[in-house]
């Protein structure tokens, strides 16, 4: 009782913190004062323990700089591991066997061996090892080196190349050996060659016991090549569980094609320095293939998936289906319903026998995708299911599709009514079975353990959270294993008794939390004495009809004044929940902004993740659409209920919120008074090809999509204060985006405008310099315009 009564006289005789004074230094110390959040959650096989990777708020800014902890199944006893020990830690990530006690992955370019708490290097080469996988009696490593496939024996490390693929310029021995020295001659070039051999017995004598070495020497290999053409890469390369056959996925080669520069001006070096950059959207970007091949003689069957080419109605096609439009081909002519669909394709999966394989196949034009049984000895599909969508269909993720345990069911996640769900159908066809139904979202779907449960993430609770759930394999109700309201990422334990995980509130910042005990404390000391804001979740109506999420941080003293709408990035991505926030710069930034009499209103707007297909799909064909509307109408809504001066509004954000934000300043002047442009995208032409293709197709076939969407075309319509800033070295929104719209707005002799460039910074920041120069930047323009 002395202790407590010690204890407690030192708890209320200690002085109480000063109150953490909010500048836009301060917050930019980002994670330095926020803290970092716990990753890579994975329990031990024993279930007794959970390691996790996290650094500490006073640690450097560098992202490698994580260090492995672990931590008892009660939430007790953390301990940080020293290095050596880490590495013995098990992996996050990597191929497991079936019981789930060995893991297979990469590190440092080789292949790694986890079982039994220990690692074991499998591989050391100068070469890069990729894709280790373990054969189905788990007694050997299959793996993929330069473009072709091994496998190594974990008894003896005897290693064995099961593939023979050269890419079109090699000329090593397994290649060169087997070319046809007439395939690419054209008539002239033979007919020179035949000449050349004629007029020299020495040419003839060292031909002709030439060809004698390649068939003595392909009798040895018994491998038949595989030469790919040009601007091919070999993706992925699969062992079938039966190994009679290598399943070679081949697409177009990454670093082809014409990119855009991005040079680096400030180098060690003092020269100036290209980076690597990605092709425009619509650029040549090759559909993949995929090859099976012969493990017994190297022989190639191409996939036969019979897809062909939609029929694209005209006013004539629709007045007499039965018309075919032709079209040339070099071979003939052919309907269009008889060619072949561009596809891009997903890793296939295998039931746990071996005896059924499916294949994820997605249209390359983004609006088809197909679940296809799959036969790896005849290259031939049949569909299990398929889902259309005149906008663009959602991706298979690598937990959007697997076989149960049972090796006949397959699970996939499907928008098939509007919201994502869990399904499963039989491999050998059927109806799909719906075993989550609703209007909210599914995701990060695994199988228990038992094989007896689906354990997932929902948002069945609120649109605003996230909660682990898991439901039976064969259906039933849904059970919520997590309870606290907010944003949970959690692991089940191996017996499915305790979860692990990270959660987050809307004031507080990712922790682990293991058995209900809060394992972590990552903020720096200071971050607890400010009163952060609970933010309160409205709905702003909009002018559809629709009800628009969004965050209001009002003021308490508010009686009117100005207001800032912020826009968040990534377009496909939600940030009215109630977990804390991927933008928690900006989270902070808007109490500092109130703290000024500013009212700040942040949306999900049109685009934005965690409200269904039709949510999502909404800016199709037009981005700066319905998705400006609704910011639009926010403003509105701010002047008619909340006593915002209407003519003091601004509005901000980076990447899709740059955007946003410059359509709004080009297309709604009289809306905005004022708006920051964060790396914004100015010129979809000029964006990548995954990303823009699903909404606005491509430029060539769509280009009037491209240009009502882009805000280079609207420059003229600027009437505000407008602020852009980009980082230089942005390898993702390149800085050429600002630079064009800056000689635009030169052009059109606009005065009211700056840019802010930041010659060390890619499209994220990182330095808390770059952070600062920004946010001081932004808040002096909207207390310069809006005050």
């Amino acid at each position: 009782m002395r202790r407590l009564l010690i204890a407690f006289f030192f708890l209320v005789s200690l002085p109480a913190a000063a109150q953490l004074r909010l500048d836009v230094d301060t917050i930019m110390r980002g994670q330095q004062l926020t803290g970092y959040a716990p990753r890579d959650v994975r329990w031990s096989r024993d279930g007794k323990s959970v390691y996790f990777a996290w650094k500490r708020h006073d640690e450097p800014i560098e992202e490698n700089e994580y260090t492995t902890y672990v931590v008892g199944r009660d939430g007790k006893g953390l301990r940080k591991l020293g290095d050596e020990e880490a590495k013995d830690a098990p992996p996050p990530r990597g191929h497991f066997s079936k019981d789930r006690s060995r893991v297979l992955f990469i590190d440092d370019g080789d292949v790694q061996l986890w079982e039994k708490g220990k690692r074991r290097t499998l591989t050391r080469t100068i070469d890069n090892e990729s894709q280790p996988r373990f054969t189905r009696d788990e007694q050997r490593v299959a793996f993929v080196r330069d473009n072709n496939l091994f496998v190594l024996s974990l008894s003896d490390g005897a290693t064995v190349q099961l593939t023979n693929i050269a890419g079109p310029d090699e000329k090593g021995p397994h290649v060169s050996l087997f070319e046809d020295e007439n395939k690419d001659r054209t008539a002239s070039q033979k007919w020179v060659a035949d000449e050349a051999t004629k007029l020299s017995d020495v040419l003839t004598r060292r031909a002709s016991e030439r060809k004698e070495d390649e068939a003595e020497r392909k009798k040895e290999l018994a491998i038949a090549p595989l030469k790919l053409k040009r601007g091919e890469v070999v993706h992925d390369l699969r062992l079938t569980p039966d190994e009679k056959y290598v399943l070679a996925f081949i697409g177009g080669d990454p670093s082809a094609g014409k990119r855009t520069g991005v040079p680096s001006y400030v180098t060690e070096s003092g020269y100036t320095t290209d980076l690597p950059a990605r092709r425009k959207v619509g650029d040549t970007n090759p559909a993949t293939r995929m090859v099976s091949i012969s493990v017994a003689d190297g022989k190639v069957t191409a996939l036969k998936h019979g897809l062909k080419k939609p029929i694209e109605k005209t006013e004539t096609a629709e007045k007499t289906e039965a018309t075919e439009t032709k079209t040339e081909t070099k071979t003939g002519t052919k309907t269009e319903a008889e060619e072949e669909r561009a596809i891009e394709l997903d890793p296939v999966f295998f039931s746990d026998d071996g005896n059924a394989a499916v294949l994820p196949i997605r249209a390359a034009d983004n609006k088809d995708r197909w679940l296809m049984a799959f036969d790896p000895a005849a290259g031939t599909t049949r569909v299990l299911h398929h889902e259309h969508d005149d906008a663009w269909v959602h991706y298979f993720d690598d937990d959007a599709v697997g076989f149960l345990p049972d090796t006949q069911t397959v699970w996939f996640l499907s928008e098939h009514t509007g919201w994502m769900h869990l399904y499963t159908v039989d491999s050998k066809g059927g109806k799909p079975r719906a075993l989550t139904s609703g209007k909210y979202e599914v995701a990060d779907v695994r199988v228990s353990e038992d094989a007896k449960h689906f354990v997932f993430t929902a948002s069945k609770e609120s649109l605003h959270e996230q909660h682990l759930y898991r439901t039976p394999v064969g259906g039933g109700a849904m059970t919520k294993l997590t309870t606290e309201p907010g944003w949970h990422d959690a692991e089940l334990s191996p017996d499915g008794q305790v979860v692990a995980g990270i959660y987050s509130y809307t004031n507080k910042p990712h922790e682990l939390y293991v058995n209900g005990v809060r394992v972590t404390t990552s903020p720096a000391p200071e971050f607890a004495t400010y009163p952060w804001l609970d933010v309160p979740i409205v709905q702003v109506p909009a002018r559809d009809g629709a009800k628009v999420p969004a965050r209001i941080y009002k003021p308490a003293s508010w009686n009117g004044g100005p207001a800032v709408i912020f826009v968040h990035g990534a377009g496909y991505l939600q940030n009215v929940h109630r977990g804390w926030s991927n933008y928690f710069r900006e989270y902070m930034f808007h109490h500092l902004l109130m703290e000024r009499g500013y009212l700040v209103l942040d949306l999900d707007f049109r685009a934005s993740a965690g409200y269904g297909r039709d949510w999502r799909t909404a800016i199709y064909r037009h981005m700066g659409g319905v998705d400006l509307n609704d910011h639009v109408d926010a403003a509105k809504w701010l002047a008619s209920e909340h006593r915002v001066d209407p003519k003091r509004i601004g509005i901000y954000g980076g990447s899709y919120g740059g955007f946003i934000a410059l359509m709004a300043m080009f297309t709604t002047p009289d809306v905005f008074a004022a708006g920051a442009a964060l790396r914004p995208v100015t010129d979809w032409a000029h964006y990548n090809h995954q990303y823009t293709s699903n909404i606005l197709n491509t430029p060539q076939s769509d280009p009037e999509a491209y240009r009502k969407s882009s805000p280079i075309y609207f420059a003229e319509g600027l009437k505000g204060a407008l602020l852009i800033c980009h980082g230089v070295i942005d390898v993702n929104v390149h800085f050429q985006d600002s630079v064009r719209l800056a000689q635009r707005l030169i052009e059109l002799r606009k005065e009211n405008w700056e840019l802010a460039m930041y010659p060390l910074e890619d499209h994220s920041f990182v330095e808390p310099t770059s952070w600062a120069d920004e946010y001081k930047r932004i808040l002096k323009l909207f207390e310069e315009t809006l005050r």
